[in-house]
């Protein structure tokens, strides 16, 4: 791996270390160099970091899923991002498709874990606004810390009653069926969660972009085109403006781009 920006000396080391394609990167030094904010003198604010992959062409997906169109350092990558959060942020259809189980406690990232005050694992947090979910998959009944369901205050009872007898805490984000993407924001960072991670779906990318409240971007560009009709990395009605934001680093590895924008 080849950090391509920004440039630095320790750049050079590492493409003289490896040659061309440069060495593959420890997980404690991927893990700093996506490390989240330092807290402020206020303390810790929320951070919702996204996480995403597209091909050339722009597809998120190959045939309903993202996994075609990542790479051995792609999922490496996306290990640590997970292991650096509080929760992972994710929608409800991204969850029947890929098929999520509970987040893993890794051995690696057990000591940086404990410093942090984080627990062994991230949560799940899932966003839906009917609660169609499949209550008996792992997910719900044996993640290693609970799985966290986002909803509106007009969500089924008896759904509810449903994920909370799976052993889900249900989370009310929003007024209506939907949940509010900033209102979410702030129901996580009052659970202690400030550390946020969302891998999408199109769909809930696009409510977050839209909601204002994204602060960073981490995108992996794959050296692959697929034409067709696949979502883009976000969906959903445009914003009024487009949003700015400012390439903070980029990484490289087989052709495969990984790239990290902030909030401009």
């Amino acid at each position: 791996m080849r950090r391509l920006f920004p440039v630095t000396d320790v750049t050079d080391e590492t493409a003289a270390a490896g040659g061309a394609a440069g060495r593959e990167w420890s997980l404690a030094e991927l893990a700093a160099a996506y490390a989240y904010p330092e807290p402020g003198t206020e303390g810790p604010a929320p951070w919702l970091r996204g996480n995403m992959v597209s091909t050339l062409d722009g597809a998120a997906q190959h045939e309903g899923r993202s996994q075609p169109i990542s790479c051995p350092a792609d999922m490496r990558i996306f290990g640590v991002l997970r292991a650096l959060a509080d929760v992972v942020v994710v929608g409800a259809e991204t969850v029947r498709q890929e098929g999520y189980r509970p987040a893993r406690a890794r051995a690696e990232f057990a000591a940086a874990r404990e410093a942090a005050g984080q627990g062994p694992a991230p949560a799940i947090a899932v966003v839906s606004a009917s609660l169609d979910l499949d209550f008996s998959l792992p997910l719900f009944t044996s993640p290693l810390v609970p799985t966290l369901v986002l909803t509106g205050a007009a969500a089924d009872p008896e759904r509810v009653a449903a994920a909370e007898r799976a052993g889900a805490r249900v989370v009310v984000a929003g007024e209506g069926a939907g949940v509010d993407p900033a209102r979410a924001v702030r129901a996580l960072a009052g659970l202690g969660h400030t550390r946020l991670l969302t891998e999408g779906g199109p769909r809930l990318l696009g409510q977050v972009i839209a909601a204002g409240v994204l602060d960073e971007l981490c995108l992996t560009v794959a050296p692959m085109v697929t034409a067709g009709d696949a979502q883009r990395i976000a969906g959903g009605p445009s914003v009024t403006l487009p949003r700015r934001f400012a390439l903070s680093s980029m990484l490289e590895e087989d052709g495969f781009l990984f790239t990290r924008y902030r909030r401009a």
